[in-house]
């Protein structure tokens, strides 16, 4: 019996566990921090051995394979002791990949993941797919493999997941767009972490699909790097050579692989980034075969995704919006793109080797104030001081909530989109807009 040691004991970890024992495997699960509740449940309710809180050396580096989950770093002790011992370490989407025949729609991208795959989910739910939503939403992949098996999945990869990504292969893959994010994983090199995002088109085949934004300028050098063996799919703003999904005259067009299009203005999701969001996940429904009247009614009531762009409120004549997800500085000039009110802009948090440069002019065009938000402000405070807006210094969403409150006025929008990770602060993301929201409402 081979086995199984699978470091970190969240949402994948469990998952991977659980699926690890249905097939048979000796299966031990460690977590240097505490495991939450549910899982703990989930893990005895399999007769799963598990600790908490270390690392107990001797019974991890005896594995035949270890599973780590997407947020512990390569760099940590136990993955370089395991490494050192040639132990192969790999992701709970690999794992799970080993396990099942069914179709895997993969969606990555620096920013827009999570509304792309959601939309996709939507499109093939409201088909009547049998399709499950995983990854780094949804119930873990493993434990839909193991207990709840499905014919499609639509899957969100994080560059985490992708790193330790060999065999697995994508039927259809999506690649949004690559901006900075996350250096502070890849050694401060943009390609290290680049190279993560194009392991979405590994092992792909003439039968499979590859659907990637035509107008990023990182994407197009590096396709000329691939001997790319799937149909191309590139989508852009606008109708150019190359492109088989864009908007022209007001119309929403996809030309293959059956030809589709519908107004613009009947798509629930407003502002630039979001076009490209619809329109990759309008091309993977047409390459599944979902008839166009469910692609057009899909794309026309898609309800959004939680903590992006999300409206929470207006009070006293000020827009209150949400997008604790914009955790790069990409997503937070999407965002501010897509304002149409002067903006008080929340930002800080967990920088991960930012470059705010490419925000200043949209923060000078569009902002009336900044509020800092983090345990050190320092960096925030050394790259937009400078532009001499009304400047307030927060340590918690309370300040924060505070200080936005006396600095609106009416007519204006203030916007959560941080431009960085949550961890210094908050517990993550989720918290973060939670707490934002939460405070809001009560004012």
């Amino acid at each position: 019996m081979k086995r199984i040691v699978v470091l970190g004991a969240g949402e994948s970890g469990a998952g991977a566990a659980i699926l690890a024992k249905k097939e048979g495997f000796d299966v031990f699960v460690s977590d240097m921090s505490k495991i939450a509740p549910r899982y703990k449940q989930m893990l005895d309710d399999h007769q799963i051995v598990w600790e908490e809180g270390q690392h107990t050396e001797s019974l991890i580096l005896n594995a035949d394979e270890i599973i780590k989950s997407p947020g512990i770093p390569e760099t940590a002790p136990m993955v370089k002791k395991a490494v050192e011992k040639g132990i192969g370490i790999i992701s709970e989407i690999e794992f799970a990949g080993r396990y099942t025949n069914s179709k895997m729609i993969c969606i990555t991208g620096s920013n827009g993941k999570t509304t792309t795959t959601s939309l996709v989910y939507h499109i093939f739910k409201k088909a009547g797919y049998d399709a499950g939503l995983a990854g780094n939403i949804g119930n873990s992949l493993a434990l839909q493999v193991a207990e709840d098996p499905h014919e499609y999945y639509i899957i969100e990869l994080s560059s985490f997941q992708l790193d330790n990504m060999y065999e697995f292969h994508a039927n259809i893959a999506i690649l949004l767009n690559i901006t900075p994010d996350h250096l502070d994983r890849y050694n401060f090199e943009m390609q290290n972490y680049v190279d993560a995002k194009m392991r979405i088109i590994q092992n792909q085949t003439p039968d499979d699909a590859f659907i990637y934004w035509n107008d990023d300028p990182i994407i197009q050098r590096e396709l000329r790097k691939y001997d790319i063996q799937a149909i191309q799919y590139p989508f852009s703003e606008l109708k150019e050579k190359g492109s088989i999904g864009y908007i022209s005259e007001g119309e929403y067009t996809i030309e293959q692989p059956e030809p589709f299009n519908m107004e613009q203005e009947q798509l629930s999701l407003t502002g630039r980034h979001n076009i490209y969001n619809s329109l990759a996940a309008g091309i993977a429904g047409d390459i599944a075969g979902i008839k166009k009247d469910i692609i057009r009614q899909s794309l026309s009531d898609f309800p959004g995704v939680e903590h992006r762009l999300e409206k929470v409120a207006t009070v006293r004549g000020v827009h209150y919006v949400n997008d604790s997800k914009a955790t790069n500085v990409d997503a937070c000039w999407y965002a501010l793109d897509s304002m149409k009110t002067k903006v008080v802009l929340i930002v800080g948090g967990k920088d991960k080797g930012n470059d705010y440069d490419p925000i200043k002019p949209l923060i000078r065009e569009k902002c009336s104030a900044l509020v800092y938000l983090g345990a050190d402000n320092k960096k925030l405070h050394d790259n937009f001081d400078a532009l001499g807006l009304p400047v307030r210094d927060t340590h918690s969403m309370k300040e924060c909530v505070e200080a936005c409150y006396e600095l609106a006025s009416p007519g204006e929008t203030v916007l959560l989109s941080p431009c960085c990770a949550s961890f210094d602060l908050f517990k993550n993301m989720e918290d973060r807009g939670e707490q934002f929201k939460e405070l809001v409402r009560n004012l």
